[in-house]
């Protein structure tokens, strides 16, 4: 996450830069060094999207610098800018700092742009994963699995209705959308292995599709289900290898599952491969998780949108994986039923934890462990809900990366209303100074509400707009979990004091290391502190000062409430929202 601290950076220097700043004396006898410093830092930008875009997942040596070198940067400018503004006794010499200040930061930006040319020349990118797995242990895996599905049942049947149904025209193609874990993997599995489909068909074949996808990989796993394979199949290219595919479904009735498919690009570069003449009834199955791809890849009227499983189906679906045909005692029952109500309707959640639990049958531990489910869940041996829901997070653009990272500020399972999270992130220096700042903020919101990451509460009466939203407990923890990772900032909670000689205002006490909040808030609601991280080039007592790395305070209060802070906000010298 990199490219949060450059963004910021850039930002900052735009807001100095522009002509209604309230800094503009300022940067206009510097003006020519803040426009070079931009663009130096726009170029480093662009490359630094690209570079994050080929290499997800852990940080590498290069953004940990990057990132350094951003932060050191900002701070230093906007700590020699204060100093500029208010020290008028020694005004010359806060110029010459800042002149100085400025002069290094190129410098500084010039080192990393250099290390950053050398990994372009050497064109390191992080390995491609295969995008199909091995025929053998994946497609025969779907072709004789045994059909354990729990609930869905209303969905299943109207799949397997839209499947099957008598039609003439072109291949029908069905998307199943939803978010990492909701189960459209397992519904799709369903009715591929049923039997009115099997008998419907003449040819079924199955690819699974990943981020970084391989057109002739997919090729090859669908080749696989429809003919006879050898070595010389695999050497031919992938035109040879999409006629092959064509000729081999021609004037058949054939079922296409193409499961995770992440853009429409991967759906543009196979769609062509599918005959579409003399194929009557032949149906094409997608599961994606981004509504973006089911609009345009589906037959209208036909995509299914999979939802949060309701109480019954949740405790169903962890009784069967949790105990099997076991019998169980109303003890167990009590506190399995909390258990998967804390799973929050997700299956991957209901599933892994059932897991954890399959071996245990000490009541206490199943207390314990209802005490705190997500905790369990976001640390279990074999992170599966993790590396699902990381997917969807790795492929994301920068941009959204950074707004989604944003929600963590918010405190658990609250519903943030859009106003407030889309000014936050204007405020942050999320989005571009150029640009409709607000249309931004909401073609952001929307990019992520089609990935099915973030979830919608209200809309307004027209349906066109989003009033509020939420995201998942998972989410909220995978926020938390590349927070820390990637050492992007660090939160505080400001606890604050009623002053009983001056009635309703606050004065700050301490601020006291982020913790969650959940439930209702304290009458006089909550004061939250975005910190920069810790720095190595900044003084230890920098450092541990607080209010000297705080650049953002939120407060979440009673609509009925108004409280200010004191004057203890001069010695927050970072603080610009």
């Amino acid at each position: 996450m990199a490219h949060a601290n450059v963004a910021s950076l850039l930002r900052t220097i735009e807001s100095l830069l522009s002509s209604n700043s309230p800094m503009r004396s300022v940067s206009c006898d510097h003006r020519e060094d803040f426009s070079a410093l931009h663009e130096k830092i726009s170029s480093l930008e662009v490359f630094l999207k690209n570079f994050e875009k080929n290499n997800v997942g852990e940080l590498t040596d290069l953004e940990v610098q990057i990132k350094e070198v951003a932060n050191i940067v900002e701070q230093t400018i906007q700590l020699r800018v204060t100093e500029v503004v208010l020290k008028r006794h020694m005004r010359v010499k806060a110029h010459e700092r800042l002149s100085d200040t400025l002069q290094q930061s190129a410098k500084d930006i010039d080192r990393i742009w250099k290390e950053s040319t050398k990994i372009q020349d050497k064109g390191k990118q992080a390995s491609k994963e295969s995008t199909v797995q091995d025929f053998s242990s994946s497609t025969k895996n779907i072709l004789n699995v045994n059909n354990s599905m729990v609930g869905r049942d209303d969905q299943k049947e109207r799949l397997l209705e839209d499947l099957t149904a008598s039609y003439s025209g072109e291949p029908k193609v069905i998307p199943i959308v939803g978010m990492g874990g909701i189960g459209k993997t397992t519904l799709a599995k369903a009715v591929y292995n049923n039997e009115s489909v099997l008998r419907h068909f003449d040819v079924h074949a199955w690819a699974t599709v990943s981020q970084q996808h391989d057109r002739k990989e997919i090729l090859l796993g669908l080749l696989h289900s429809t003919i006879k394979m050898d070595d010389t199949v695999k050497m031919k290219s992938e035109a040879e290898l999409a006629d092959k595919l064509q000729k081999s479904l021609k004037r058949k009735r054939y079922l296409i599952v193409l499961d995770d498919i992440w853009s429409c690009e991967v759906w543009d570069g196979v769609r062509q491969c599918f005959p579409t003449e003399d194929n009557a009834g032949s149906r094409i199955l997608l599961t994606t998780r981004n509504n973006e791809v089911s609009c345009y890849a589906g037959t209208k009227n036909l995509s299914m949108q999979m939802n949060f499983m309701d109480q019954d189906e949740s405790w169903n679906l962890f009784k069967s994986a949790a105990f099997s045909n076991e019998a169980l005692s109303s003890e167990f029952e009590t506190i399995g039923k909390k258990i998967a109500e804390k799973c929050h309707g997700l299956p991957l959640t209901i599933v892994v934890v059932a897991g954890l639990l399959k071996s245990k049958r000490e009541i206490e531990y199943w207390k314990s462990f209802a005490k705190d489910v997500t905790s369990f869940v976001t640390n279990d041996p074999d992170k599966q809900c993790s590396r699902v829901l990381g997917l969807s997070y790795d492929h994301l653009t920068s941009d959204l990366k950074t707004c989604l990272l944003h929600f963590r500020i918010f405190p658990e399972d609250s519903e943030i209303p859009v106003k407030k999270l889309m000014r936050s992130w204007m405020a942050e220096g999320f989005l571009k100074l150029e640009n409709d700042l607000e249309g931004e903020a909401e073609k952001c919101l929307q990019d992520l509400v089609n990935r099915c990451l973030v979830l919608v509460c209200k809309k307004s009466r027209d349906e066109t707009k989003i009033i509020s939203c939420k995201v998942h407990d998972l989410i909220y923890e995978l926020c938390l979990r590349v927070v820390e990772r990637g050492n992007v900032f660090s939160m505080n909670d400001i606890e604050l004091e009623k002053s009983h000689s001056r009635g309703l205002y606050l004065s700050m006490r301490k601020m006291q290391p982020f913790k969650h909040v959940t439930g209702d808030l304290s009458y006089f609601g909550l004061y939250r502190a975005l910190l920069t991280p810790v720095h190595r080039q900044l003084r230890d007592h920098d450092n541990n000062d607080l209010s000297k790395r705080t650049s953002s305070i939120f407060s979440f209060h009673l609509k009925d409430s108004s409280f200010i802070l004191k004057s203890e906000l001069i010695h927050f010298k970072l603080l610009k929202v």
